[in-house]
């Protein structure tokens, strides 16, 4: 109930500005050219010098609006929403001044945006800052959404004193998998093409591909040692968590909201307080460690995993 609050307070800016910005659109019909300045020169007293057809202005400040709101409500937090309401104010406002400057136009080269478009701009964005910092008093701070908690930790596996056990899976990404193929395929094609162009495309192949192969497809395994994740086709790089450093193990299931909020995205994710190997959305083994932070990888049948963690690390005294 608390994160889908404050989805809908963060949302809620965005939705307001663009309803305002398509009826200033409605209203202004007549008036607006079909095509409008767009980009000004700071050092010329403002005038133009850049320009867009008025369809592809009116598409492209729509889906600006929309893609603004969309980040900001998949990944906001309880201590920033303000952040929400000052993006939708200040980009809401220079819209608005922008077309209000190329009203009537007759020639889009002749019209000019003052420098106190900008002033404006800020002084609404630091009243949204106040409206949106108000309203996060209405979300609760015991049930941040920036703070998901895991599940309980899983159920210990049964061993006997002298029985060993050791647990491993593989997990893979499509997209992963493809975007590595595709930029490996541009290098044989970048080495046939002009110099410098060419060298520069397989670089840049390189540079994409051999670290999104070996991410795309990799091995957890739980043993005696730790944690251990690495490339299912050779045994290093890797990254381990070593047993002495264990506190205990949980199931999360990530989507891709929470991807998105937690680790920023997919790949080998390094956030403060937390790291993972997020590959897609799903089961994810938690590892909590013993300086507080947390080590996370998506992989199927993660509670028998995290019990089996717990176990082990249960035996060798830390939990």
């Amino acid at each position: 109930m608390t994160t889908r609050r404050l989805r809908a307070l963060a949302a809620f800016p965005f939705a307001l500005t663009l309803v305002g910005w398509l009826t200033l659109l409605a209203v202004w019909d007549d008036r607006i050219p079909d095509t409008l300045a767009t980009h000004f020169s700071g050092g010329d007293g403002g005038r133009a010098d850049g320009f867009t057809g008025r369809t592809a202005f009116t598409v492209i400040s729509v889906a600006l609006l929309v893609g603004l709101g969309t980040g900001w409500t998949v990944l906001v937090r309880r201590t920033a929403l303000w952040g929400a309401w000052v993006t939708a104010g200040f980009a809401g406002t220079l819209l608005a001044l922008l077309v209000r400057d190329n009203l009537d136009a007759v020639d889009p080269v002749l019209v000019v945006s003052p420098l106190t478009n900008l002033a404006l701009g800020a002084a609404v964005a630091a009243l949204c800052a106040l409206a949106g910092w108000a309203l996060t008093r209405l979300v609760p701070a015991g049930e941040r959404a920036d703070a998901p908690a895991g599940e309980p930790d899983a159920p210990r596996l049964t061993l006997g004193a002298s029985e060993v056990a050791g647990w491993t899976r593989a997990t893979d990404s499509r997209p992963l998998t493809v975007l590595a193929a595709l930029a490996l395929v541009a290098v044989p094609v970048g080495l046939v093409l002009a110099p410098w162009p060419g060298a520069l495309l397989a670089l840049l192949g390189l540079a994409v591909g051999v670290p999104g192969l070996a991410l795309a497809r990799v091995r957890v395994t739980v043993d005696r040692r730790g944690v251990t994740v690495r490339p299912s086709f050779v045994s290093r790089p890797r990254v381990r968590v070593p047993l002495d450093e264990v506190t205990g193990a949980s199931v999360r299931e990530l989507d891709t909201a929470a991807v998105l909020a937690d680790y920023g995205g997919w790949g080998y994710r390094v956030r403060a307080g937390r790291t993972g190997v997020v590959l897609h959305s799903g089961e994810a083994l938690v590892v909590r460690r013993v300086d507080g932070r947390e080590f996370a990888v998506t992989v199927p049948d993660a509670h028998t995993a995290a019990a089996l963690l717990n176990t082990l690390a249960e035996r060798h005294g830390k939990v």
